[in-house]
């Protein structure tokens, strides 16, 4: 099995532009001002992100792109992960991803060009029941004269007020199909938004129940094995970069919070679990950059194992730092004033987000043992 992690000029650039782009555009006052807002992202940050080129990293030349790989994505939602920024980019990216893999070719230069020019995309894939197996679909659809006539609904949908299109599950005559939504077929009242735990993003449920969609909108094959492995890496990404900065979080108030006239940090109590923090945050970077820079030349069991790996390490030492960070805080820290319950509201979305660590431990087992 192999062990590789590299780092290429490339990312460590993209790397340098996205940590200062957001750290200057989402500091945590904005992150803040936002949860107050109807939409998690404005339109202006929006457009500095397309400008960046960010919307066209992975959708290949031929289709507006830039041709790059989702790799090259990796350190872009770190950073993003690092400073709490949502917008449209990991699940525009998504749906793209889908596209590729397993979209028509009138589909792809329909839609790929305009995802890469900022057009906003996201996927749907929960329900209600809460199955990871994404195969297990209680959203149906029914063919008729050409039309397929929707049924259901599907669950924690991000950005689906926004977006422009929204790539769907369903079960269509006992198999999974992929099908896309166009904006102007949801009707009134078909979005509902959803109360989350993570206050800095917006998800919402889909009533597909009426509608109708062209049979040319079905995909050409239903590739969700390939969008589970893209979202798991760029979960891994957020996470990573959440994780890091929950423990500047920590440190900084060690290193101010003083007790008995000594720095708290000074005491052995805290002293050390901020240590192992420290040593799992390592580890999760190391496990997403294995996993990313295998992703083009790995085997799909190779591939798997190290994306479940890279996935169960992060879910828990996510979790685990943003619970400490509460913890250390005393009192405040229960407070919604302390900034440290916002991290921890991220690692418990990103936690339970496709699978948590038991989840792909069990997986893992017979990869790893068989």
């Amino acid at each position: 099995m192999s062990n590789a992690i590299s780092f290429s000029e490339e990312q460590a650039m993209l790397l340098d532009t996205a940590m200062d782009f957001c750290s200057t555009h989402s500091p945590v006052t904005s992150v803040r001002t936002r949860i107050e807002e109807e939409s998690d992202f404005s339109d202006d940050l929006w457009r500095q992100v397309i400008d960046l080129g960010w919307t066209a990293i992975i959708i290949p030349e031929s289709y507006a792109g830039l041709g790059l790989s989702m790799t090259d994505l990796v350190p872009i939602v770190e950073s993003m992960g690092r400073n709490l920024m949502t917008t449209p980019l990991v699940s525009s990216t998504l749906a793209a991803h889908a596209l590729i893999e397993g979209g028509s070719e009138e589909q792809k230069n329909t839609w790929l060009p305009r995802i890469a020019q900022g057009a906003i995309a996201t996927i749907a894939l929960a329900e209600a029941e809460g199955s990871w197996n994404l195969k297990q679909l209680t959203s149906f659809g029914t063919r008729t004269n050409g039309k397929v006539q929707l049924s259901g609904s599907k669950n924690l949908v991000e950005n689906a007020a926004a977006a422009d299109v929204i790539l769907i599950s369903i079960n269509l005559e006992g198999e999974p199909v992929l099908a896309l939504i166009e904006k102007s077929l949801i009707p009134d009242g078909a979005l509902t938004r959803e109360i989350i735990i993570d206050e800095t993003r917006r998800a919402y449920q889909l009533d597909l129940d009426g509608i109708i969609i062209d049979e040319s909108m079905l995909l050409a094959s239903c590739c969700l094995k390939q969008i589970e492995y893209a979202t798991l890496l760029l979960l891994c990404a957020e996470m990573a970069g959440g994780h890091a900065a929950v423990l500047n979080v920590i440190v900084e108030y060690l290193n101010t919070r003083k007790q008995f006239d000594r720095y708290i940090g000074s005491y052995q109590a805290l002293k050390h679990p901020t240590v192992q923090i420290l040593i799992d945050m390592e580890a999760s970077r190391s496990h997403l950059y294995h996993a990313a820079t295998i992703w083009n030349t790995a085997t799909e069991d190779e591939l798997e194992i190290a994306l479940r790996m890279a996935k169960a390490h992060a879910s828990e030492s996510f979790a685990h730092a943003g619970d400490r960070a509460v913890q250390f805080h005393g009192g405040f820290g229960f407070t919604y004033e302390c900034d440290a319950q916002l991290f921890l509201r991220r690692a418990l979305w990103c936690q339970y987000q496709f699978g948590d660590e038991k989840y792909h431990r069990q997986l893992l087992a017979p990869l790893l043992l068989d």
